[in-house]
């Protein structure tokens, strides 16, 4: 049983949405490759990391059980999933036929007095980056592309896109945060914004291809793009 501890699971203060939180958490250590593939991970040990009870934490691996990050252990916990590289192929794949034409889409449809708060968001994926906390860079970057698939006013697109976000992961960020590649991605938000801003719908799509491209590209030593 996996007793260490998980730097991105800090004693909560707050009771509210306390699944939410949770599962947030979770999810970013999934992610970040903090919770390893192959470990198992109890509910009673995660909640005392946590600072709660076990209810909440099992009640977040079951949102992580739908997204297929973690599979559940009979008396023993929650085992994280080790995703064939067939699936993240295939997901990623399926992230560069939905993500890139939609921001392309997007690009007459934001409103000049939102990019103040879409420069916030992309600035919070950069300082995440440069604090060397995993955890933040999730869910800042989370937030980021969230919220431009949110201007095209589909609600189904954007659960589907949350949900292969959280699919499309890495087997650790730590080594890309070490060698400043991941730095040079969180950077890249802000050069999207910079096309989109611009009025460049072609250039912003094609920036969004060769960001979403880094998943499965270089960053996982394939060249620069995933097979179909």
């Amino acid at each position: 049983m996996e007793t260490a501890p998980i730097a991105g699971l800090q004693p909560l203060t707050k009771r509210e949405r306390l699944r939410e939180i949770v599962a947030d958490a979770l999810r970013a250590a999934v992610i970040s490759g903090e919770m390893r593939p192959g470990a198992v991970y109890s509910a009673p040990t995660l909640g005392t990391m946590f600072g709660v009870s076990a209810t909440p934490v099992r009640e977040a691996m079951l949102d992580l059980v739908r997204e297929g990050m973690v599979e559940p252990l009979p008396n023993k916990g929650y085992q994280v999933r080790t995703v064939p590289e067939e699936e993240l192929d295939q997901t990623t794949h399926i992230r560069l036929l939905l993500e890139p034409p939609t921001v392309r889409d997007i690009v007459p449809l934001v409103p000049p007095e939102d990019f103040p708060r879409l420069r916030e968001l992309a600035e919070a994926i950069v300082t995440a980056v440069r604090g060397n906390d995993l955890v933040a860079y999730i869910h800042a970057d989370r937030e980021f592309h969230l919220a431009l698939i949110a201007y095209a006013g589909n609600r189904q697109l954007s659960l589907i896109v949350s949900d292969l976000r959280a699919r499309t992961r890495l087997l650790g960020l730590t080594p890309l945060l070490e060698s400043g590649r991941l730095e040079e991605s969180a950077r890249e938000h802000h050069e999207l914004l910079d096309l989109v801003e611009a009025g460049d719908a072609v250039g912003a799509q094609a920036l969004m291809e060769r960001h979403i491209g880094h998943v499965r590209g270089k960053w996982a030593g394939k060249g620069t793009s995933p097979k179909p």
